[in-house]
């Protein structure tokens, strides 16, 4: 069981930065690949970023490639997504979620934290 609670959201200026940070509970932290994800209203969510259980590994969807780093510290059971170079388009509630086993945005996350707003204004 893990339990996931996001923070860092807020309100920034396009091309401005934010740093999401995500807390998970459980001793078997280092077991799970994380991911983000975000939904803006009236859309799907989508996939953001993602790093496997070592760290050693990323993903990121195209449209935040280059802008946007995943990070996490297993000896602290942190997750984090620096986003910079923000844009409106990026505004959505973000998730962090965690997969056990191998990062593989084609099958379910089985833990998802409750979000976080970003908003950015142009």
């Amino acid at each position: 069981q893990v339990h996931l609670v996001e923070s860092g959201g807020g309100l920034v200026q396009a091309g401005g930065s934010l740093k999401l940070s995500c807390a998970a509970s459980g001793r078997t932290f280092n077991r799970y690949a994380m991911g983000w994800f975000r939904q803006a209203p009236g859309k799907e969510r989508e996939f953001v970023a993602g790093i496997t259980w070592s760290g050693g590994g990323t993903m990121y969807a195209d449209a935040v490639k280059g802008r946007f780093t995943v990070s996490r510290d297993n000896a602290k059971n942190m997750v984090y997504l620096q986003m910079d170079s923000l844009k409106p388009e990026d505004a959505a509630v973000y998730y962090c979620a965690a997969r056990s086993g191998l990062l593989d945005t084609t099958t379910p996350f089985e833990y998802w934290g409750q979000g976080t707003q970003v908003s950015v204004s142009s």
